[in-house]
């Protein structure tokens, strides 16, 4: 056996101990610069519903690290949003944390209507859908809510029900029927989801009840609206116009959920503010197999364009019914991690599960582990194409290069606060010193961050002076600290430059 082994048993070093020191000597001086700055940077996203929906849960899920909270329109009701979002907006004023809210619209899902009973399905059976109102004889079938379904169907085409547990495939079409061949067994019920894999669908991309919960959100003032189904970009761009003209500045999070969203992810990240890996339709609308590497390819291309991205879906699926993960989705949540995703994001696990605490303080302590092995690198591939993106890269090549304490970013929009995230930073956290405590929240989603609420100033000596004062009573800085400041406007009165490096005394 090795030194190094004797060391540590049988491995050179016990790479799941917190307090072991990498070996080489920079590495030493690495793990000394990043010490100090153990704070997490991956942001998690918790789905509030039955499960976590009471005062003293949504509580401890803020205590536990919760960064923002999600709210479900396809199973949430008014009333509900209006006095739970009120509470956790309270609540995080009085813990002092600037606790974000996201509504998520339930977008234009197929559905198929009421049955009087469940029907046992099984391979080989004919199985019918019927639209409009079209009566059929066959007591194998039930009706969509969706008028097209038959026109957009081809012979062959396959039906996916209820999250893909339920395949079939598409025999014939008559009138507004289309009769099916069941070809994976399952139990039919009322009002389950039906996705179409690769059938371009004729629906509007905000029904009427996203109009209404949209108009909620902005009553609520949601700091996040999540687009379901989005299929190109000008779907984002109609949701913007409608946030315009009800004067919100909220983030607008597009989710890809299909291959037509795949296919035109380039207009849509152009568009959209933040991008969500919406994995659990996802994963039914494109082949299984393909969707870990769309996932990266996602995670890949926002980080070269500067763009906040969530990981979302099944992160936690079997904690909602017991009380520990399995290796396999630690791994799953690692390499979400490892690809440097700004969020990762419960939906059912704390929404509905049993165990919706302990689903948090998992995901933070792998998070934290993870984040602590390094990343894969991607900001490397950003592309430069604005005079805030080149400052934010000046900026966080110098943090790099001195092992600055802190990259602090007075910002006015957050622009130049998401381009310094987008780049990720090796070891100085990012604070962003902002005027508004609304923009405080809508930076929650950038990696590595900490919204700060704070005047702007007028000089760069009292950007100085702030600066310090702000990270002095956070206990983020000590005296022979460097600290990179940086501004998104040159500051009135100076000519000196956008980024500045100074040390504390």
């Amino acid at each position: 056996m090795s030194a190094r082994g004797e060391k540590r048993g049988s491995y050179p070093y016990d790479a799941l101990s917190p307090d072991v020191a990498p070996g080489s000597e920079e590495e030493q001086r690495e793990a000394v610069a990043t010490e100090r700055t153990r704070k997490r940077k991956t942001r998690i996203i918790a789905t509030l519903g039955p499960a976590s929906e009471s005062e003293e849960k949504i509580e401890e899920l803020i205590a536990r690290g919760v960064d923002i909270f999600r709210f479900n329109m396809s199973h949430a009701s008014p009333d509900w949003v209006r006095r739970t979002s009120a509470f956790v907006r309270e609540r995080s004023r009085r813990f002092g944390r600037n606790v974000g809210l996201l509504l998520d619209t339930q977008g234009p899902a197929i559905r198929t209507g009421d049955l009087a009973a469940r029907l046992e399905l099984h391979p080989g059976d004919t199985f019918t859908f019927t639209v409009r109102g079209d009566p059929s004889v066959d007591e194998r079938s039930v009706s969509v809510n969706y008028d097209d379904l038959a026109q957009d169907l081809r012979v062959g085409d396959v039906v996916l029900v209820d999250n893909g547990v339920i395949q079939m495939k598409v025999l014939d079409k008559q009138g507004f029927r289309v009769r099916c061949e069941v070809v994976t067994p399952g139990v039919m019920g009322s009002r389950r989801h039906i996705n179409l894999p690769g059938v371009r669908v004729n629906l509007p991309p905000l029904t009427n009840k996203d109009l209404q919960d949209i108009d909620l959100g902005v009553e609520c003032q949601m700091d996040y609206f999540a687009l379901s189904f989005v299929r190109e970009a000008n779907d984002v761009d109609l949701l913007r116009q409608i946030l315009i003209a009800r004067g919100s500045k909220a983030v607008i999070v597009a989710k890809i959920e299909d291959q037509a969203a795949v296919r035109n992810l380039p207009q849509i990240l152009e568009s959209a503010d933040a991008i969500m890996v919406a994995r659990g339709d996802l994963g039914i609308e494109c082949p299984f197999e393909d969707l870990p590497i769309i996932q990266r390819r996602i995670v890949k291309i926002c980080l070269q364009e500067m763009k906040p991205v969530i990981v979302a879906t099944h992160l936690l699926e079997s904690m909602t019914q017991n009380p520990v993960p399995t290796r396999a989705e630690i791994t799953d949540i690692a390499n979400a991690v490892y690809e440097q995703a700004d969020a990762l994001m419960l939906s059912g696990e704390t929404a509905a599960g049993r165990y919706p605490l302990e689903c948090v303080s998992v995901l933070d302590r792998v998070i934290r582990r993870t984040e602590r092995s390094g990343g894969a690198g991607y900001a490397t591939l950003a592309e430069l194409t604005k005079d805030q993106q080149e400052i934010a890269s000046a900026a966080v090549h110098l943090a790099d290069q001195t092992r600055a304490a802190a990259i602090c970013v007075f910002t006015r929009q957050g622009k130049l606060t998401t381009a310094v995230s987008g780049l990720r930073p090796r070891y100085s956290p990012i604070y962003a010193l902002v005027g508004e405590e609304d923009l405080c929240r809508r930076l929650m989603l950038c990696y590595g961050s900490e919204p700060i609420a704070s005047r702007y100033p007028t000089s760069q000596e009292e950007g100085l002076a702030i600066a310090e004062r702000e990270l002095r009573k956070r206990g983020a800085i000590s005296s022979g600290d460097k600290v990179v400041l940086l501004s998104e406007v040159p500051l009135l009165g100076e000519r000196a430059r956008s980024v500045v490096l100074y040390q504390v005394e």
